[in-house]
This record gives structure tokens, C-alpha cells and sequence, in this order.
């Protein structure tokens, strides 16, 4: 199932490549794969996905998070994907959590308002709470310049 995050962006946990021709039915133009490979002995392997996602013209980008956290690298690659896509975006890990965050991270980055994020997140089904601090420093950052 996906969650929808924002008019733009779409969250879920584990997908398959069938999951991928609904993902294109609903529009999506970029898929982001947040989940690392090997994590579990079932979960669809990323190449797979990609393979099926260019079949039918869909983006594919890898920004894996392990259970360690984000880092600024990986807040800035969510960004720049979610700016260079061209219309919806599914992004996917275990549980969909860790696309959450990551996408509420790489929008404060931007400057996003925390608060907002964090209803939208909720409003879909997942909390922030545990990354309050950072999406409050992140849009406190992108707020100065």
C-alpha cells in the first residue's frame, strides 16, 4: 500500500515489481529505494526493481539507510531526487518509515515548516517525532540562507 506523504511524494514499505506497475499507474515518475541491500532474505532486490521500473519509464534512484541514521549526504541526495523528478515519487524502505523521515528531512532541508511535515507524516500513518530536533535545525538552516 502506499501512503501518501505529500501531492508529490508517496511512501511504502517493501515493494515488488508488480507493485511497480501499480506505482506507474498512479503516476509515478521516480521510484527511490531506501532500503539496503541484503537487509532481509526476502525483500525484492533493488536491481530488480530498477529493471522493472525502467520498462515502463520510470526513474530509479538508491539512497539506502541502515537502522544507523541519516546523514547530510543522504538528506541531500532525497533532495536533489525529489527535485529532479518530474511528477510523483514512491519511495520505499522495510516499513516505509525510513522514507518518511528521510523525505521530512531532505523538505526542512529545504526549508519546509517541521510542523507541517510532521502532520503529513502522521497523516499517512508515521510519526517524526524521534527527528523533531533535526528537521527544526535543518529548516532553521534553510531559513538563514
Amino acid at each position: 500500500m502506499f501512503h501518501k506523504l505529500s501531492d508529490r511524494v508517496l511512501a511504502s514499505a517493501q515493494i515488488t515489481c508488480e507493485d511497480v506497475a501499480r506505482a506507474a499507474a498512479a503516476g509515478v515518475t521516480m521510484i527511490v529505494n531506501n532500503r539496503p541491500e541484503g537487509e532481509a532474505e526476502d525483500q525484492t532486490a533493488g536491481a530488480a526493481i530498477a529493471a522493472a521500473a525502467e520498462a515502463r519509464g520510470i526513474a530509479y534512484r538508491a539512497i539506502p539507510v541502515t537502522h544507523a541514521g541519516f546523514s547530510e549526504a543522504q538528506v541531500r541526495a532525497m533532495a536533489e531526487a525529489l527535485a529532479a523528478a518530474s511528477g510523483p515519487v514512491l519511495a520505499y524502505c522495510r516499513s516505509g518509515t525510513r522514507s518518511t523521515l528521510l523525505w521530512a528531512l531532505a523538505e526542512a532541508s529545504g526549508g519546509a515548516e517541521p510542523a507541517l511535515l510532521s502532520q503529513q507524516a502522521a497523516a499517512a500513518g508515521y510519526d517524526t517525532s524521534g527527528i523533531a530536533g533535526l528537521l527544526d535545525m535543518l529548516a532553521a538552516r534553510a531559513r538563514q540562507g
